[in-house]
C-alpha cells in the first residue's frame, strides 16, 4: 500500500505543477496578484509530495518489498542497510526521482524566500521552475515508473551493482545533482528575466547566490566521483576524460564563467546578454549530461539506462528547454541596454579573459565527446577520443588561464594598470618562479610541463594568500590594525582568495602525478615489491566473509629505510546474487601521498598479480577541491548576498485591492 501512496503523491505532483506552471504566468499576463501567489504554495506543495514518493521508494528498498521491479533490480535482503539506501538512486528510475526531488527543493526554497528578490522575477522564476519539474514528472511517471509492480513477487532480489555498493555512491550522485539540478534555478532566473525584460545589477545579486549553491555542490561531487573512481576501480587513476566525466566537467567550467560573469554585471552591469546566455548553456549542458547518462548512447560504468525509448524521451526534453530557451534568447537578447562601460585593462577586462577561456576549454571538451558519438550515429565508424586530444586542446587554454588569473585580480575596477598588476604579484611570481626551478632541478624525469605546473600551483596560492594582504596590510602599519582589517573585509573577498587558492592546491597535486610510479608484477608471500621509496611486502593470504559477498583479502607491510609506515589491505571480492568480482584497492595514506595496491588474479604456486602505485601529493587534488567549494561557501556568508535584493520604499501588492 504504501508504495501506491508514492505513486499517488507523484500523480498530484504532476497535477500541482502544472498549476505552478500556468497559472502565474496568466496571473503576470493579467496582473492578477492573487494568481502570481499561487507559484510559492505550489511550489512548496509539489516538494513535499515529491518527497513522500521518494521516502515511500526508500522505505520499499530498506523494507525488501521486492514486489517492486525497482527493489527487485537493485536490491538484496543480505545488502547491509546503508547500501540498501543508497541503491535508491543507484539506477536509473531511481536517480531520476532524486533528481526531481533536487529540483522541486529548490523551487520550494526560492518559494520560502520572498523578499529575497523582486516579486515578479520570482513568479516567472518558479513558473519556469515548475516547467521543468513538470516534463521530468511525466517522463518518470510515463517512461521511468520506480512504483512499477512485479506480480508475482521473487523471494529474493538481484542485488546492486557491486561497484556502486560503496560508500561514495551515498555521497556522489546527491553532491552531483545538487550541482546540476542547481543550475536550474539560474537558468530559470535567466528565462523570467527574459521574459520580464529586466535584466541589471538587482538580478544578478539574486542570481548570485543560487550560482554559487550549483557550483560549490557540483565541484565537491565532480571531486567525490574522482576519488570514488580512484579507489573503487582499481585502475589507480582519477580522471579518465570518460564521456560521463566530461559531461559533469562541461557545466562547471560554463558555471565557472558564469559566475565570474554575474560580477561584472554586478559590479557595472556590463555582460548582460553574455550572463544570461552563460546561464541558459550551464543548465543545457547539464541536461546534456542527463541524456549521455541515461539515453543508452553510451557504455560507461556511470551509465544507468539502455533503453532507446527513454533515450527520445530525454532527447525530446533536451530539446524543448535548449531550443525553446534559445528561441526566447533569440527574441529578447536585441532589447536588452548595454551596461556600464570598462577599459580593456581592468578587473572587467581580465574576468572578460577569464570567460573566453573558460567558454573555449569547455567547447574543446564539448567536441571531444560528441564527435565520437555523432560520426558513429553517420557513419557507423568507432573511435575514442582519449587523453592525448584533451592534451593537445584543453591545456593550452587551461594553463594561460591559471597564469593570468592572479594577474588579474590584482586589476583594478573599470581602469586598471597592468605594471601595477604585475608589481603587486611579483613577490608571488618569484617565489613560484624559483620553486618550478628548483623542482626542475631535484627531478629527473617526467613531463617537463610538470616543473611549470607545480610553479603555476604556488603562484596560485601565494596570490590568494597576497590578495588579502595587500588589502589589509601596507609597510608602516602595524599588525594588530593590518589582522583588524582582514577581519573587517567582505566574506565574499575571502572566498574568492580561498576558491582561488583551492584551485592552486589542486593544480600541485595534479603536477605531482608526473612522478607517480607503477610496478606491475607477480607477489608471494614473504617477497617485496617497490612503490616509489616504500618496500611493500606481503604478509599472507585469507578469505573475509561479508554480508553479500566473500572476500580474498592479502595483507601488507609497507616498509621504508628498514621501518614498518603501516599496514594495508587489499581484496578481491565476489558478489554471488550479481554473479560478478570486484578489486578492493588498498590505501595507505603517508603525509599528502599514497602507497596504493590492487590485486590482480592468483597464478600458480599462489603468486598473486599485484599492481603497485607511489601516488606523491595525490590527496592535493581533492583538498583543493574542498578548499574551493570552502570558499564559495565563505562567499555566501558574505552580507550583501544575505541580504539580496534592495526591496523598493512602497512593497508592491500581493493582493487585489478592494473595489
Amino acid at each position: 500500500m504504501i508504495v501506491e501512496i508514492g505513486h499517488f503523491a507523484l500523480a498530484l505532483a504532476l497535477g500541482l505543477s502544472v498549476l505552478q506552471t500556468a497559472v502565474p504566468v496568466w496571473g503576470a499576463r493579467s496582473g492578477d496578484w492573487v494568481l502570481m501567489g499561487v507559484a510559492g504554495p505550489a511550489a512548496l506543495g509539489v516538494f513535499v509530495l515529491v518527497a513522500i514518493a521518494f521516502g515511500t521508494l526508500v522505505a520499499a528498498h530498506v523494507g525488501s518489498d521486492f514486489s517492486v521491479l525497482n527493489v527487485v533490480e537493485n536490491s538484496h535482503t543480505a545488502k547491509p542497510l546503508i547500501f540498501k539506501i543508497t541503491g535508491v538512486w543507484g539506477n536509473h528510475e531511481g536517480s531520476m526521482l532524486l533528481w526531481v526531488l533536487i529540483l522541486a527543493l529548490f523551487g520550494a526554497l526560492v518559494a520560502a524566500a520572498p523578499g529575497s528578490v523582486p516579486a515578479r522575477l520570482r513568479v516567472q522564476a518558479l513558473a519556469v521552475q515548475g516547467s521543468i519539474t513538470l516534463t521530468f514528472l511525466v517522463f518518470i511517471l510515463f517512461a521511468s515508473n520506480p512504483f512499477t509492480r512485479m506480480e508475482p513477487a521473487p523471494p529474493e532480489g538481484q542485488d546492486l551493482n557491486p561497484i556502486l555498493q560503496d560508500f561514495g555512491l551515498a555521497v556522489h550522485p546527491p553532491l552531483l545533482y545538487l550541482g546540476y539540478v542547481g543550475f536550474s534555478m539560474t537558468f530559470a532566473f535567466a528565462m523570467a528575466a527574459l521574459i520580464e525584460g529586466r535584466v541589471d545589477a538587482v538580478w544578478a545579486r539574486a542570481v548570485r547566490p543560487w550560482a554559487l549553491v550549483a557550483w560549490c555542490f557540483l565541484t565537491l561531487g565532480i571531486a567525490m566521483g574522482s576519488y570514488w573512481a580512484y579507489y573503487e576501480l582499481g585502475w589507480g587513476g582519477f580522471w579518465f576524460w570518460d564521456p560521463v566525466e566530461n559531461a559533469s566537467l562541461m557545466p562547471w567550467l560554463a558555471g565557472t564563467a558564469l559566475l565570474h560573469s554575474i560580477v561584472v554585471m554586478e559590479k557595472r552591469e556590463a555582460l548582460r546578454v553574455w550572463t544570461i546566455l552563460l546561464a541558459i548553456l550551464t543548465f543545457s549542458l547539464s541536461l546534456l549530461g542527463t541524456f549521455l547518462v541515461r539515453s543508452g548512447v553510451l557504455t560507461s560504468v556511470h551509465a544507468f539506462a539502455v533503453d532507446p525509448a527513454r533515450g527520445v524521451f530525454i532527447l525530446a526534453i533536451l530539446c524543448l528547454f535548449i531550443g525553446g530557451s534559445l528561441a526566447v534568447f533569440a527574441w529578447r537578447a536585441p532589447v536588452l541596454r548595454q551596461g556600464g562601460l570598462f577599459a580593456p585593462i581592468s578587473r572587467e577586462g581580465a574576468l572578460v579573459l577569464n570567460n573566453l577561456l573558460l567558454a573555449s576549454a569547455c567547447g574543446t571538451v564539448l567536441l571531444g565527446t560528441l564527435y565520437p558519438l555523432a560520426l558513429e550515429a553517420l557513419t557507423g565508424a568507432k573511435i575514442s577520443v582519449g587523453a592525448p586530444y584533451y592534451d593537445l586542446t584543453f591545456l593550452p587554454l587551461a594553463l594561460p588561464l591559471l597564469v593570468a588569473l592572479p594577474v588579474g585580480q590584482a586589476l583594478a575596477w573599470k581602469r586598471g594598470d597592468l605594471l601595477a598588476a604585475g608589481q603587486r604579484v611579483l613577490v608571488a611570481f618569484g617565489l613560484a618562479l624559483a620553486v618550478g626551478l628548483a623542482t626542475l632541478a631535484v627531478t629527473s624525469r617526467g613531463p617537463v610541463l610538470a616543473p611549470v605546473a607545480v610553479g603555476i600551483g604556488v603562484f596560485l596560492v601565494l596570490a590568494a594568500a597576497g590578495e588579502i594582504v595587500g588589502r589589509s596590510w601596507a609597510r608602516g602599519r602595524p599588525l594588530s590594525v593590518a589582522l583588524r582589517r582582514a577581519a573587517g573585509l567582505p566574506r565574499s573577498a575571502w572566498g574568492s582568495a580561498l576558491a582561488h587558492a583551492g584551485l592552486g592546491i589542486s593544480v600541485l597535486g595534479l603536477a605531482a602525478q608526473a612522478w607517480s610510479t607503477e610496478t606491475i608484477t607477480t607477489i608471494r608471500q614473504g617477497e617485496a615489491v617497490r612503490a616509489g621509496p616504500y618496500e611493500v611486502v606481503l604478509l599472507g593470504t585469507g578469505p573475509k566473509p561479508g554480508p553479500n559477498y566473500t572476500e580474498q583479502a592479502a595483507t601488507f607491510s609497507v616498509r621504508r629505510d628498514g621501518g614498518v609506515v603501516g599496514r594495508l589491505e587489499a581484496g578481491k571480492r565476489f558478489y554471488p546474487a550479481r554473479g560478478m568480482s570486484t578489486s578492493e584497492a588498498g590505501l595507505l595514506t603517508v603525509g599528502l601521498g599514497q602507497v596504493y595496491l590492487s590485486l590482480g588474479e592468483t597464478g600458480e604456486g599462489g603468486a598473486i598479480g599485484l599492481r603497485a602505485y607511489y601516488k606523491p601529493l595525490v590527496l592535493l587534488i581533492w583538498l583543493g577541491a574542498v578548499v574551493m567549494a570552502a570558499g564559495g561557501a565563505m562567499s555566501l556568508t558574505d552580507r550583501r548576498l544575505r541580504v539580496g535584493a534592495p526591496r523598493r520604499a512602497r512593497a508592491e501588492p500581493i493582493a487585489v485591492p478592494a473595489e
